[in-house]
């Protein structure tokens, strides 16, 4: 029997039974067979070991993860109650990131990457997405997408402290402005703090309302049309893309599968909330690699 993951699972669920969710019963009627804190360790398994849907999730839970949970719900019933977690999901994942010693470092990395979610015309016309989802271009991979664009603070380790989904044709500069906002108030961003972010964020007005509105400095690349200022950051810049490979190739973000608001907000904060989970884990293990999955993923 693979014991790290039911390891994870178990100190997650102890964690966020005690400390998370509030004390007491919400709502009338009986308790629920599989508890909010059962459902949302559910969640973070079911990325961690990639399962491709929720019906094959749910035919492989059992064999796997039986042990640990007594109930587990059909598929429809599973869908609906992960997407109603996603705030309680958000919620681990804040609490998970105060733990990790990361969390008082003066670096901070910012980034954007695609999120699919369509690949047909017909998708596009039809999908319950079409209000806030287009078209976008990805210049790493020279190709153009339909869905949305995931805006990404994290440490420098890749520790998710917080998040946004926008539409691909919003300018970046004006959802970073309101990402470090919200950072900001959450208390994930200090005065005197370093953010490190691409080329896309190049301009004097968003280093201006850095510097005097969130007393950050904003460091980027430069660019070839100007003063060296901060040099290419070449190796620096490489850990906020394994972070983004992180969430592609291991935790299958663009797989993702939603077709509605909820549900792709709920998907992508069930693959942070794993993310930060095995970082959270690995420091309390002492493990060498802060962000290594390998140990969770079978």
């Amino acid at each position: 029997m693979k014991t790290d993951l039911d390891t994870l699972l178990t100190a997650l669920y102890v964690l966020i039974d005690d400390h998370v969710i509030p004390p007491g019963r919400k709502g009338p009627g009986r308790p629920k067979r599989l508890s909010e804190a059962e459902l949302v360790c559910l969640a973070v398994a079911q990325v961690l070991l990639g399962a491709r849907s929720e019906h094959h999730w749910l035919r492989i839970c059992y064999g796997r993860l039986g042990h640990l949970f007594p109930y587990l719900p059909k598929q429809p019933g599973y869908h609906k109650r992960v997407k109603a977690a996603a705030p309680l999901i958000c919620r681990t994942t804040m609490y998970l990131a105060g733990l990790c010693p990361t969390i008082g470092d003066q670096l901070r990395l910012l980034d954007a990457t695609p999120v699919p979610c369509g690949t047909s015309r017909s998708t596009v016309q039809r999908s319950a997405l079409a209000e806030i989802a287009g078209y976008g271009y990805c210049a790493s991979h020279s190709r153009w997408y339909w869905g949305l664009k995931l805006y990404l603070l994290t440490t420098a380790e890749g520790l998710p402290l917080a998040w946004c989904l926008a539409d691909p044709k919003i300018g970046e500069r004006e959802i970073a402005e309101d990402l470090l906002d919200y950072a900001r108030e959450l208390g994930a961003l200090a005065p005197g703090m370093v953010v490190l972010a691409d080329k896309g964020l190049a301009g004097r007005a968003i280093e201006r309302y850095c510097a005097e509105q969130v007393e950050v400095l904003l460091a980027r690349p430069d660019r070839k049309d100007e003063r060296r200022r901060f040099g290419n950051l070449a190796g620096v810049r490489q850990w906020i893309e394994s972070v983004n490979q992180t969430l592609k190739g291991q935790l299958n973000l663009e797989g993702h599968g939603g077709r509605t608001p909820a549900g792709v907000y709920a998907r992508v904060a069930q693959r942070l909330l794993a993310m930060t989970a095995a970082i959270w884990h690995n420091w309390r293990i002492n493990a060498d690699v802060k962000r290594s999955l390998t140990a969770y993923d079978h």
